[in-house]
């Protein structure tokens, strides 16, 4: 039916383009309203029949298989002709017209004549490899190839217009050519990091106001047979460079007037450079809120260039908020302190300009407690009135709490002092606010003790520390042996690690009651006595260094008094002395060079009325080193030291330090003297060398020491191990 209908069409198509052509304006007219024609058929009543009956079509329609997985079989051809009543008139309609030429689609299917299928395939036959087997590995590439196998081009890289502007150094550290240290997979490789280093160079300039400017890059082969290595050639041109040429800056009114301007340090004229400008933005967002203005914000700048002047128009807008002081303190988050305690931190009073840096001086004082996890200091806005026009903003704490419990130890070694091991627990705030319990062990070969003691941080006023002590020491030393009990209590203002104070002092008082066991002349034997003393020590220390345990530059000034009275064979009050000054000067970056010089002395007493365990002695790792540990002064028939009623003490180091590792050589001197005040006779040297391992609280120190003029029985070396500085 198919074939029928295409051949009937093709016809249709074909006839009345043959006739028109033999007969031209002679096509018949069509359509319902046509004029009728004597000599055009008449209607045929069975026009719209089907051509062939439905039960002749399927019966000719061949067999299907139920398989749905079956190969389509070839269908039969029927040569039957087609003898249906239907197709007669159609054959009598068709006009007689010019032969026309048969395509290869019209020619008749002659039984046999299509060819035989194609065999299949084996290898389709083949069953599907599994998922699990197929290699998935890509084809490797020459780019790929890895290891000491992989091809390389060696190339060398040159920078050219960069000098003049100083910006070499700063192109190398980011260039992807610098960056492949001169090889590459293959020269493609090398055009590509050229071409990522030209827009290097080009921000580079821009950065410093070259706007124009350009950068291309070369790539140069090697002479064939030359040895040489591949080119890559930057070059960069700068152009004119771009000057501001107007600065305007849209704030609303300050006091004093025109604040935002003036703390913007711009010019016209300066270079649109923008190191330069995004300092001088960060400028105004510091310092007017140390000028009363904690909420000022700086907008988004804009920079209008023109290319024909080469100058740029440059606004800022600077939001500042209104002009406040500071109001009273708010917290929440875990209550570690409450209102009352907090209001002993801040260094302002209510009603006062706001600033900045007294809100940070706050923040980084609840830090030093050491209490907090996190802590944060913020202004916040009440829109209630201040003073002279400002409005009121208080501070909002927000506390989180950090352990309160800890432990700590140290170890140290000396010649003459033996192996010392320290160890602590402390509880940071077991007595709220701030009050500590510090429970300490101390073990060694020639001291063991302990001791207990209560702190109040912070008490009643900022940086006042209250400490009430109680401690039993027993000490073997060839200078005495003693066995002692102490009860004492000192008030501090002191630095600490985050805040450290020009000016700080103690006082305090001591009651010690102490059995010890030194030579006596008088007797001409070692003799045990007991000595109850009663001490108000007191301290004052000018601190213009800038460490409190690696000073680098500055120096110390400290002065220690103490009253003290001794009962045993009678009462003997006495006064104990001591100045010590020490300085700091860095000669560079790697290099310090430091001195010490010391000097007490003791009024009012004999030293043999002395408690050994309060006389002076010379020589250890924090004294002279090279000699052992209170190895210096007079000595007793046996050789052992006395001490002594004064003292001095000098030193020099030289501190060079390389990463977290340093070098000290070093030179001490000095000596205990029988007399109320030291002289300069009778000096004893030392010399050494020491290591350090710089680490985050403080250096390691290993020392070792040699005294230049000994005596009988001083030891060739000396080794001291300890944390910190010697001074």
């Amino acid at each position: 039916m198919a074939l029928l209908a295409a051949s009937s069409a093709f016809a249709l198509a074909a006839v009345p383009a043959a006739a028109q052509m033999n007969q031209p304006g002679s096509a018949p007219a069509r359509g319902p309203d046509a004029p009728k024609s004597a000599t055009q058929p008449p209607a045929d009543p069975q026009g719209d029949a089907a051509i062939i009956p439905d039960a002749e079509f399927n019966s000719a329609l061949p067999p299907l298989s139920n398989d749905i997985n079956a190969p389509l079989e070839p269908m039969p051809l029927d040569t039957t002709p087609v003898t249906s009543s239907a197709s007669k008139p159609a054959a009598k309609a068709t006009p007689t017209v010019a032969p026309v030429a048969q395509s290869a689609a019209q020619t008749p299917i002659v039984p046999g004549a299509l060819p035989a299928p194609a065999p299949i395939d084996p290898q389709l036959a083949q069953p599907i490899e599994p998922l699990s087997t197929f290699n998935t590995e890509p084809l490797q590439t020459v780019a790929d190839v890895k290891g000491r196998d992989a091809p390389e081009v060696a190339y060398d890289t040159v920078v050219r217009g960069l000098d003049p502007l100083n910006l070499t150094d700063e192109f190398n550290s980011l260039s992807a050519l610098k960056e492949g240290r001169g090889k590459a997979a293959n020269a493609t490789q090398v055009s590509a990091r050229a071409r990522e280093d030209e827009g290097l160079a080009v921000r580079l300039m821009k950065s410093l106001g070259y706007y124009d400017s350009t950068a291309v890059s070369t790539i140069e082969q090697p002479a064939a047979g030359s040895g040489d290595k591949l080119r890559a050639i930057v070059s960069a041109t700068p152009g004119k460079i771009y000057t501001l040429g107007s600065i305007e800056v849209q704030a609303g009114p300050t006091v004093p007037p025109g604040l935002v301007r003036r703390e913007l340090p711009l010019k016209v004229g300066d270079p649109v450079e923008a190191a330069r400008i995004q300092g001088a933005e960060a400028n105004v967002s510091l310092k007017p809120p140390q000028q009363g203005y904690p909420f000022v914000k700086v907008g988004q700048r804009d920079i209008l260039l023109d290319d024909a002047t080469w100058k740029g128009a440059y606004t800022l807008p600077v939001d500042t908020g209104p002009r406040s002081s500071f109001g009273v303190l708010r917290t929440e988050g875990d209550p570690v302190f409450s209102v009352d305690h907090l209001n002993v931190f801040p260094r302002f009073d209510q009603g006062q300009l706001y600033d900045i840096r007294l809100t940070d001086d706050l923040r980084q004082a609840l830090v030093a407690t050491g209490l907090f996890s996190n802590v944060s200091v913020e202004p916040v806005r009440t829109g209630q009135p201040g003073p002279d026009g400002t409005e009121q903003v208080d501070l909002l704490v927000r506390q989180t709490k950090g352990p309160f419990r800890s432990l700590s130890g140290s170890a140290g070694y000396g010649t003459g002092e033996g192996v010392k091991v320290e160890a602590a627990f402390t509880h940071r705030n077991l007595f709220p606010p701030e009050g500590a319990l510090i429970v300490t062990g101390v073990g060694g070969t020639q001291q063991q003790g302990a001791s207990v003691t209560f702190r109040r941080s912070n008490a009643g006023k900022r940086d006042r520390t209250v400490n009430l002590l109680g401690s039993v020491l027993r000490q073997d030393y060839d200078a005495f042996n003693a066995v002692t009990a102490t009860i004492s209590g000192r008030i501090s203002y002191d630095s600490t690690p985050i805040w450290q104070k020009p000016l700080t002092y103690s006082y305090g008082f001591e009651l010690v009651g102490t059995n010890e066991q030194s030579y006596d002349f008088d007797a001409g034997g070692r003799r045990r006595r007991n000595y109850g003393i009663v001490a108000l020590p007191g301290q004052v220390l000018f601190d213009k260094s800038d460490s409190l345990l690696n000073p680098t530059k500055g120096y110390r000034l400290k002065l220690n008094f103490s009253p003290e009275g001794s009962v045993s064979d009678g009462v003997r009050p006495y006064a104990r002395t001591m100045v010590e000054a020490t300085g700091y000067y860095p000669v560079n970056g790697s290099l310090v060079i430091a001195g010490r010089a010391r000097a007490g002395a003791i009024f009012g007493i004999d030293r043999d009325d002395l408690a050994p365990s309060r006389r002076y002695y010379g020589g250890g790792g924090g004294s002279v080193r090279g000699y052992g540990y209170q190895r210096l002064g007079p000595l007793d028939p046996e050789g052992n030291p006395v001490g002594g009623r004064s003292i001095n003490e000098f030193a020099i180091e030289a501190r060079y330090r390389f990463g977290d590792f340093g070098i000290v050589p070093f030179f001490d001197a000095g000596n205990a003297y029988e007399g109320t005040f030291p002289t300069a006779k009778n000096l004893r040297y030392g010399a050494g060398i020491g290591g350090r391992f710089y680490t985050n609280f403080g250096p390691m120190r290993v020392d070792v020491a040699t005294p230049l003029n000994p005596r009988e029985g001083d030891g060739k070396i000396a080794l001291y191990i300890s944390i910190g500085q010697a001074f």
